[in-house]
C-alpha cells in the first residue's frame, strides 16, 4: 500500500508480544529508519528467528537509531550489518561505548558456546556456528555516531530526532522522533522514577504518538523493603551456611549497583569480612565506562571513585578458574544475568547441587531463560549438554529491577499536558502488555494498540 501525503508508516519488526528483540521501523517517502536492532532471546522459538531472513533488505534502511545498549536492543546489529546496512547507527555517547563491549562480550559467547557445543558433541550439526563472530561487531562499530543529550540530529527532509534521558541504564535514552511534522516517541526500556545511580527520566510534556514497553506492565516494585538490608540479610545467611553466593547480573547497571550497595553496606560499617568478586569481563569494562561518564551519574565523584576499591577484579580465565575450585565462603557476582551465557555458568556447575549455597537474582529473568525457569520452581536445569538439579537456596530481590513498574509508568503518563493520539505497548510479554492497556485505557481514557509482530500502521 502506497502511503499517502503528509503519512508515515511504523511496524514492529520485534519487541511485540515478547520482551525481546525490539526492532521498530520508520518509513516516509521512501526513507527507512530503524529505531533500535536487538536479538531475540530467551524461548527457542524465538532465538530462532534471529536466524531467519530479515522482514526487510537491510540495505535499504537509511539509519538506525539505538535507545541503548542491552542485547535485546541492539544485538542483532552485527547481522544487520553482515546483510547489506551500511548507513549510520545514531546513539548517544556511552550507548556507543557500552554497545561495544557487550556486542563483543555477545560474540565471543556465541563462538565459545558453538566451539564447545561441537567439541562435546550436543549440537544437532556436524560443526555448531555462532550467530556472528566478533569480527563481525567489529566490522558494524565505524558505522556508529555518539551524540549528547537534546540535541537536534537532522536525518533527512522528513525526520529528525533528539535523545531524552531514560533513566533506564548509562546512556538510555527515550527517542524524540520528529516524521513529517508529527512527534513520535520511543521509550525503549524507561526506567525508575528514583533510580539508584542514574538521573530519573526525562518528564515528556507532548507526544502525537507513543511507544511505551510494557516490562513490568502487570505490576509494581515492592517499595517497602530496604533493598540494602535486604541484600545484607541475604549475604549473613550465606556466611551463616558457610556457602558461596552468587549473583547472576547484568553487566551494565545491575552489577554496578550491587557493588554500590557493598560500598555503602561497608561506610555504615555493617558489611561482613567476605571477599567480594566480580567475575565478568563485560562487568569490568562496563565499569570502566561508568566511572568515565561521571555526568551521567547522580552519585557523588567521591563515591564513583571509592566504590569499586573493595571488589576483587578477576581478570582472566584462570584466575576464574581459580575462583570455581575455591571452597571458602564468597560472594560472586557474574554474567549473565539470566543464566544465558557467561561464567556464571561454571560456578553454577559448581555450587547448584550444594544446599549451603546461595544463587541470588537481582534482575528480570526473560520467558525461556534459565533463569525463569529457576526462579518458577524447576527442580533441574540443563547447562553444558546435561540436566542439573537445583538444590542451592534460590532467592530474589525483584525491587532492583531499572524498568519502571506499572504505577511508575502512569505517573510518568499522567506528566503529558494532552493525550496522545495513539500508545502502542511494546516489548512485554502478553499478559503484561494485556494488564497496562487496560489500566491506560481505564484511568487515562487514551487510545491504545498492542501490535503485533509484522503489524504496521500508517499514521499521520
Amino acid at each position: 500500500m502506497k502511503i499517502m501525503d503528509n503519512e508515515f508508516k511504523i511496524q514492529f519488526l520485534g519487541g511485540a508480544g515478547t520482551v525481546t528483540g525490539s526492532k521498530t521501523l520508520v518509513e516516509v517517502e521512501g526513507k527507512r529508519l530503524l529505531i533500535d536492532c536487538g536479538l531475540f532471546q530467551g524461548l527457542k522459538e524465538l532465538r530462532k528467528m534471529n536466524w531467519m531472513d530479515f522482514p526487510i533488505d537491510p540495505a535499504s534502511i537509511d539509519a538506525v537509531v539505538l535507545t541503548h545498549a542491552h542485547l535485546d536492543h541492539c544485538g542483532y546489529l552485527p547481522l544487520l550489518v553482515k546483510k547489506g546496512f551500511s548507513g549510520k547507527i545514531h546513539c548517544t555517547r556511552p550507548t556507543l561505548n557500552l554497545t561495544e563491549v557487550i556486542l563483543k562480550d555477545s560474540a565471543k559467547i556465541q563462538e565459545e558456546d558453538a566451539e564447545r557445543a561441537t567439541s562435546h558433541g550436543y549440537s544437532k550439526h556436524e560443526k555448531a556456528t555462532p550467530l556472528y563472530e566478533v569480527k563481525d561487531v567489529m566490522e558494524c562499530m565505524p558505522l556508529f555516531e555518539g551524540h549528547e543529550l537534546n540535541e537536534w540530529v537532522i536525518l533527512n527532509e522528513y525526520m529528525k530526532f533528539e535523545f531524552l534521558n531514560s533513566g533506564h541504564i548509562l546512556g538510555g535514552a527515550f527517542v524524540n522522533l520528529i516524521v513529517n511534522g508529527k512527534k513520535v516517541l520511543f521509550t525503549g526500556d524507561i526506567g525508575r522514577m528514583e533510580p539508584m545511580l542514574l538521573y530519573p527520566p526525562k518528564h515528556v510534556k507532548e507526544a502525537d504518538y507513543i511507544v511505551l514497553e510494557s516490562t513490568y506492565g502487570d505490576r509494581n516494585h515492592d517499595k517497602s523493603k530496604d533493598v540494602k538490608n535486604e541484600l545484607l540479610e541475604i549475604i549473613n545467611e550465606t556466611i551463616k551456611n558457610k556457602g558461596t553466593l552468587m549473583i547472576p547480573s547484568f553487566a551494565v547497571e545491575r552489577t554496578q549497583e550491587i557493588m554500590y550497595l557493598i560500598y555503602k553496606l561497608r561506610q555504615e560499617r555493617k558489611f561482613p569480612n567476605i571477599d567480594v568478586f566480580l567475575d565478568s569481563p563485560m562487568g569490568m569494562n562496563a565499569t570502566n565506562i561508568f566511572h568515565q561518564y561521571y555526568e551521567w551519574q547522580k552519585i557523588s565523584t567521591k563515591e564513583i571513585n571509592e566504590m569499586y576499591h573493595d571488589i576483587i577484579f578477576i581478570k582472566d580465565i584462570l584466575q576464574s578458574k581459580a575462583l570455581v575450585a575455591d571452597n571458602k565462603s564468597k560472594i560472586v557476582i557474574a554474567g549473565s544475568g539470566m543464566i544465558e551465557g557467561g561464567r556464571i555458568l561454571h560456578h553454577l556447575n559448581k555450587h547448584i547441587e550444594n544446599p549451603n549455597d546461595t544463587l541470588l537474582f537481582v534482575g528480570f529473568q526473560g520467558e525461556g531463560t534459565r533463569g525463569r525457569s529457576i526462579i518458577e520452581g524447576d527442580s533441574e536445569i540443563k547447562f553444558f549438554g546435561q540436566f542439573r538439579e537445583v538444590r542451592c537456596n534460590i532467592r530474589s530481590i525483584s525491587s532492583l529491577s531499572s524498568h519502571g513498574d506499572r504505577e511508575e509508568m502512569m505517573d510518568w503518563l499522567r506528566k503529558f499536558n494532552s493525550p496522545p493520539k495513539t500508545i502502542f505497548l511494546n516489548h512485554g510479554e502478553p499478559h503484561q502488555t494485556e494488564a497496562l492497556r487496560v489500566k491506560i485505557q481505564h484511568e487515562l481514557h487514551w487510545k491504545v494498540i498492542v501490535p503485533k509482530l509484522q503489524e504496521s500502521f500508517e499514521l499521520k
